[in-house]
């Protein structure tokens, strides 16, 4: 059974930072290129950023320079840590596994990040 486990959401005041992870188990971790996307109220989900399975990465204009994407394929674990938050950040953030060549997806649940003062 493949699980796809978010941790690390919360509140933050804005400029500051956040860490959320996503644990994986039930895959071949190495095999997927990861990603995060996020859905606001009210909007579209959203690719925030992805790392392939050779870990190259691509994030979304809106949060270069500020978010960095990274995976840990001895943990099974991809994070993504997000600096200088903003309130148009507050969305929740779901984790994506991609495999990359068959391109099956598995969804986490999503964990909720507000930026507010």
């Amino acid at each position: 059974q493949v699980q796809l486990v978010e941790s690390g959401g919360g509140l933050v005041q804005p400029g500051g930072s956040l860490r959320v992870s996503c644990a994986a188990s039930g895959i071949i971790f190495s095999n997927y290129d990861m990603g995060w996307y996020r859905q606001a109220p009210g909007k579209q989900r959203e690719l925030v950023a992805i790392i392939s399975s050779g870990s190259s990465t691509h994030y979304a204009d809106s949060v270069k320079a500020r978010f960095t994407i990274s995976r840990d394929n001895a943990k099974n674990t991809v994070y993504l840590q997000m600096n200088s938050l903003k309130p148009e950040d507050t969305a929740v953030y779901y984790c994506n596994a991609r495999h990359q060549t068959t391109f099956r997806v598995y969804w986490g649940q999503g964990t909720q990040v507000t930026v507010s003062s």
